[in-house]
């Protein structure tokens, strides 16, 4: 029995790309403890999973989301 797979969001959506700047979509991809969502549970695709980690990290370092929650 296969699931259907979710489609990337960043695919399917006529983004340009993801954006450290836009911290209400990086929240979508962040667990309640502020870890990043694997690939499996986020339904991104491998290009737009590398650039989402990386916008994440970014906005961490600029605080505009946090590293963890308590």
């Amino acid at each position: 029995m296969q699931e259907n797979k979710k489609q990337c969001f960043f695919c399917t959506t006529s983004r340009s790309g993801v954006n450290y700047k836009d911290a209400e979509n990086l929240r979508k991809f962040l667990s309640a403890s502020g870890k990043i969502y694997p690939r499996r549970k986020s339904g991104l695709c491998a290009t737009h999973q590398r650039e989402l980690a990386t916008a994440i990290k970014r906005a961490r370092y600029l605080a505009l989301v946090p590293f963890t929650t308590r």
